[in-house]
């Protein structure tokens, strides 16, 4: 399970990004996966929780929001998402298309978090 080494790396970025905010709080941490980087959300959801435990980010959630496999036609120029990962056909001709333009992206695209002054007792 590559899962947990992934978001591990994930809570470790968000805490050093911390850093610059003293006593703030973590609610949601929002992630960009492309269909290509071989994850499986519901182990990365559980893992966000066993990760997460004893940290700043304890109690936040994790969005993810999954990048669709996006190719650039050399044929003829056209750029689309592919119907299948079965696939790599351009959407517009149907000729095999190998460029590869979205579907590999794994990234924290944001950090959502509270402010210290904003949280009532």
């Amino acid at each position: 399970m590559h899962e947990l080494s992934i978001v591990s790396s994930v809570v470790d970025s968000v805490i050093d990004t911390l850093e610059k905010y003293p006593g703030a709080r973590v609610t949601e941490v929002r992630l960009r996966v492309g269909a290509l980087a071989a994850i499986i959300e519901d182990s990365l959801q559980f893992c966000y929780g066993i990760a997460t435990e004893g940290t700043p980010l304890e109690g936040s959630r994790l969005v993810v929001n999954l990048v669709p496999v996006t190719v650039h036609c050399d044929a003829c120029g056209a750029e689309g998402a592919i119907e299948s990962l079965q696939s790599f056909r351009c959407p517009a001709c149907g000729e095999p298309a190998s460029d590869v333009r979205h579907g590999r992206e794994l990234e924290i695209e944001a950090i959502e978090i509270e402010d210290p002054e904003e949280v009532k007792p």
